[in-house]
């Protein structure tokens, strides 16, 4: 796979990408090199990615707990008095290896460390892979409410190896299918087929072809102002469904590609009864989800709840939740209003 050249930094794939994750060091000579790891992939994907690594740089390893529960401010603050404790400075170099959590974490807690030092992001999921770690989104939540505290901040480059994937469970792998799922909706409907089509997948294809289409919208959109907002698509209400999972005690928690994945599916039901998009269109994006994911029985008891968490959604805009719906594939509309009762329509046929 060729290096694909983002807006400030290259994305580079498989044994390349170490040579040149090695010359960086090497030409910028940081001073320490800092690894964030969580406790699975400092078990699974740190003893492979150290002796990839060439380099005699000072290495110091930090480990946080693993999982979206984790992805806050008090995370933050433990990472930066470690670094600090361990006498980073302003030439540090923080690589981040992990899932979406360590590289949307990592990449805020380099940012805004002593006004900003370099960082690295070495995806290890497949949704890290294809959308966390390219883009320049860096992030944690406040409370339940996702990605609330954040700002756009670019690596110096994202290392892409895809053995990586084979540390990761099938359910983490179904996770990180919804983004490739949501790129084929509203960008290429090529991989939208691919999935429903083909049990047999070439994922290095998939993950190559998804990061060239965020890395297409993001340059010409960097900063979410126009079409960057198609990758939100299934994301609004995704999010919401999301968010009152992870609070709920009764409940286990989803993985963010299957919120997501019910997102699209509802968002879908909203685009057809206000825009037009083909019921049957929404028959097909309901079918290849449920052939994907367990169905969630959504309760019409959460249904107030869920609604009150999409209030707090970081699109809205004076109060009123902006929804990106579908006139047909490939084919969008941003900043849509959507009638409450029209949301709650959308779950029930989730349901169905």
């Amino acid at each position: 796979m060729n290096t694909i050249q983002a807006v400030t930094y290259p994305v580079h794939f498989q044994s390349k990408a170490y040579q040149e994750l090695s010359n960086l060091i090497e030409t910028n000579n940081y001073s320490t090199l800092f690894i964030l790891v969580d406790e699975n992939t400092f078990e699974h994907c740190y003893p492979k990615f150290i002796q990839n690594l060439d380099t005699k740089k000072r290495i110091e390893v930090i480990e946080i707990e693993s999982g979206e529960i984790n992805k806050n401010l008090e995370t933050c603050i433990g990472v930066w008095n470690a670094i600090t404790e361990l006498g980073g400075d302003r030439k540090s170099l923080l690589i981040t290896l992990g899932g979406g959590v360590i590289t949307d974490l990592g990449g805020f807690v380099a940012s805004c460390f002593k006004r900003g030092i370099s960082f690295v992001n070495i995806p290890t999921t497949l949704l890290s892979m294809v959308d966390a770690s390219v883009g320049g989104k860096t992030g944690v939540d406040l409370g339940v409410l996702k990605n609330q505290i954040g700002l756009f901040a670019n690596p110096e480059m994202v290392l892409v190896d895809t053995d990586y994937l084979t540390t990761v469970t099938e359910r983490e792998i179904k996770s990180g299918t919804a983004e490739i799922i949501k790129y084929g909706i509203t960008y290429d409907i090529n991989l939208f087929n691919e999935i429903k089509n083909n049990k047999n997948l070439n994922i290095n294809d998939l993950i190559f072809r998804s990061i060239e289409i965020k890395n297409e919208v993001v340059l010409q959109d960097p900063k979410e102002q126009s079409l960057r907002k198609i990758l939100n698509f299934g994301h609004t209400l995704g999010h919401a469904i999301e968010s009152f999972y992870l609070e709920s005690e009764d409940k286990e928690n989803l993985t963010h590609g299957e919120a997501i994945a019910i997102g699209m599916v509802c968002e879908s039901y909203m685009s057809d009864k206000l825009l037009g998009f083909p019921s049957e269109k929404v028959t097909q994006v309901k079918d290849v989800v449920l052939s994907i994911y367990d169905k969630t029985n959504l309760l019409k008891e959460d249904f107030f709840a869920i609604m009150e968490l999409l209030k707090h959604d970081k699109k809205n805009v004076n109060g009123q939740v902006n929804f990106v719906l579908l006139n047909d594939f490939e084919d969008y509309k941003i900043d849509c209003k959507v009638p409450e009762e029209l949301i709650i329509e959308s779950m029930e046929f989730y349901n169905l």
